[in-house]
């Protein structure tokens, strides 16, 4: 089947697009400088051993993608950090505009490790590292955003460093493997924040052992959840002590932060609304779905400034099927976003290991914004060119509880949007859950009956050429990595949505 005109322009579109990021990343701090006259990282440096070896003889991580990293030209080692960490307090209550002032309190002797996926090339490594405070609300490490972002991090040759910076991720690790986990202690979440920080610093001052040699020049600091949470305060309390990180991803935190200092310390926590401080030498990407506005973020809103910006995404959940079932063995294949597409029409209720849900999950495509999202922060830092500003989802405030406005097909208007919601199959949302304990977070998928598709698509070319076109809007928008905007057409190409594909 030869490409219609709109395929073709697609084409030209992708490859046009794929060139730039070389030509405009350009020359970038030497590992350990900072860009724009910003202050030198100043949190303690910690002592790095390692490469971690014995016991069971396997990294412990539970929480990450399952395929064979050396099959897609990566390494993975394992390395312990140690050192003196601080808590923090606040010299002043902490508001909700995030300027707040804190200050070191007490200090604690901790050991915990960090993982270290690279490219084993280093002709690949494109200069970026990703860290990331590995999320525990399932009460072990989990690298939520490696999972979600994987293949644009693989293709573009960034170094990815996963943290085990709270005490559940850390006691969980060594319960797991206790021989070879014997040296890690932790002594408590208020004390996290520095942990992250000294990690950071790690990444920076002993790269030859970390990065095997690498020479950083970009490091980012992301979290997905709780993790999220954690880093909105660390953002807002840490990052102007410190300087570590050059700028941030935070992932679904709807408007919550985390408490400052917990017990056995002093408990110092944040309002119930918190929005990132605008005042930052470094820029913040926050992105949200239909989930995180309706459980917070909605009421905590901020305007984008020159170092911010909010992104809302329509048909999206916290959580969705690409976590759960698809992301893990993703090797960025036509016929993994084949089946992320067939799924919308035939989506499940399990989760794994956590159970069940009483309606089917969602299936957006949260991830390939994510991508996205992991392409312009690094971009932003590297070259000063911010994203593009995306429009907020449409919510109606009328009535005693905010709602979403909804179109025809029952899809929430407005915010980013993805050929998933642009040229619909199903009704997605990130509400309307129930069953086992993280299900609320997992949204809904209500495929759309044989009748509707025939009527909105009543030939595969129809099919095709709407989805072509809303990929080919979603890359013009830079929204969709030219690399996913290619495995979409070609899915919708494979697919039986209006009738077989020609053989």
């Amino acid at each position: 089947m030869s490409p219609t005109p709109l395929g073709r322009r697609l084409v030209a579109l992708v490859v046009a697009v794929t060139a730039l990021p070389l030509a405009l990343l350009g020359a970038a701090p030497a590992a350990g400088a900072q860009a724009g006259g910003r202050p030198a990282p100043s949190a303690a440096s910690p002592t790095v051993t390692g490469p971690v070896t014995g016991g069971n003889g396997a990294i412990v991580l539970p929480g990450t993608t399952t395929f064979d990293l050396g099959a897609v030209g990566y390494t993975q080692s394992e390395f312990l950090v140690s050192g003196t960490a601080a808590s923090y307090t606040a010299a002043v209550p902490l508001g909700s505009d995030g300027r707040w002032q804190a200050e070191p309190a007490t200090t604690a002797p901790y050991t915990t490790r960090i993982v270290v996926y690279r490219p084993a090339d280093a002709a690949r490594f494109n200069g970026t590292v990703v860290v990331e405070w590995l999320n525990v609300s399932a009460g072990a490490d989990a690298g939520a955003e490696w999972i979600f972002s994987h293949t644009e991090l693989i293709r573009e040759g960034y170094a990815w460093v996963g943290v085990s910076a709270q005490a559940a991720g850390a006691n969980n690790t060594k319960s797991l493997d206790p021989a070879r986990y014997a040296a890690v202690s932790h002594p408590g979440d208020s004390y996290s924040y520095d942990i992250f920080s000294q990690a950071g610093q790690a990444v920076r001052d002993s790269a030859a052992k970390v990065l095997g040699g690498l020479e950083p020049r970009r490091v980012l600091g992301e979290g997905e959840s709780q993790s999220g949470f954690r880093l909105a305060t660390y953002i807002n309390a840490v990052h102007p002590l410190v300087n570590v990180y050059d700028g941030y991803f935070v992932h679904s935190r709807g408007g919550r932060g985390a408490p400052l200092s917990e017990p056995p310390q002093q408990i110092v926590l944040p309002p119930s609304v918190v929005r990132s401080r605008t005042d930052l030498d470094v820029p913040v990407l926050s992105l949200e779905t239909e989930t995180d506005v309706m459980f917070g973020s909605l009421g905590a809103r901020q305007d984008d400034t020159a170092r911010f910006r909010l992104w809302e995404l329509a048909g999206t959940a916290h959580a969705d099927s690409y976590i759960t079932i698809v992301g893990r063995g993703d090797t960025g294949t036509r016929e993994t976003a084949l089946r992320e597409l067939n799924l919308m029409l035939d989506p499940p209720t399990e989760l794994g290991e956590a159970g069940s849900c009483t309606s089917p999950i969602n299936t957006g495509q949260q991830h390939y914004v994510l991508n996205t999202a992991q392409y312009w922060l690094n971009r932003w830092v590297a070259t000063g060119q911010a994203p593009p500003r995306a429009p907020r989802l449409q919510v109606d405030t009328s009535g005693l509880l905010p709602a979403f406005v909804l179109d025809a097909h029952g899809n929430v208007k407005g915010g980013l949007r993805t050929p998933a919601v642009d040229a619909p199959v199903a009704t997605l949302s990130g509400l309307g859950q129930t069953g086992s304990v993280f299900c609320f977070l997992f949204g809904t998928t209500t495929p759309f009956g044989a009748a509707k598709l025939a009527t909105l698509y009543p030939t595969r070319a129809h099919f095709v050429a709407r989805w072509s076109a809303a990929t080919a809007s979603g890359v013009a928008a830079g929204f969709v990595r030219p690399a996913d905007a290619a495995l979409l057409v070609a899915a919708a190409r494979a697919s039986e949505i209006g009738g077989r594909p020609a053989e």
